[in-house]
């Protein structure tokens, strides 16, 4: 058994796995998921797993240089996107490298999910708590 908080098996070999600037969305309830991409699908009912939640266990489990947001999701969903910043800058600070913050249109972030190497859909439903993370290195 793991020593580290990430429990999910799926979510474990995603991490190994993944190389530098790969992409791994994870997205509120309601966010389409393109089939061509893998679905690691955590939604057990509304607001379970919450999006910040786990964001939080990500971060803590694969190294991350940047991410993409939907430009509505501050005016949509302010205290949502409030508490994401506030866990990237902690991420920041514990890592001390700064990641680069990109926003797009939904329209365009929704497009952009086809290029991930996965999904991990939340039970969140918060209109536009969604992310992607571009993947940095270790060294």
């Amino acid at each position: 058994m793991n020593k580290h908080a990430l429990l999910n098996a799926d979510m474990n070999y995603l991490a190994a796995i993944l190389g530098h600037t790969d992409e791994v969305t994870i997205c509120d309830a309601g966010l389409p998921i393109p089939a061509s991409v893998q679905r690691i699908d955590l939604a057990l009912t509304h607001g379970v797993p919450s999006f910040i939640a786990t964001v939080k266990i990500w971060l803590a489990s694969s190294q991350v240089e940047g991410l993409v947001l939907a430009q509505e999701f501050a005016d949509v969903s302010p205290e949502c996107h409030q508490a994401l910043l506030l866990e990237i800058e902690a991420e920041q600070q514990v890592t001390g490298r700064t990641f680069s913050i990109e926003y797009i249109s939904h329209e365009a972030f929704k497009q952009r999910t086809g290029h991930s190497r996965a999904v991990i859909r939340t039970g969140e439903c918060t209109p536009y708590a969604n992310v992607i993370f571009k993947t940095g290195v270790v060294f």
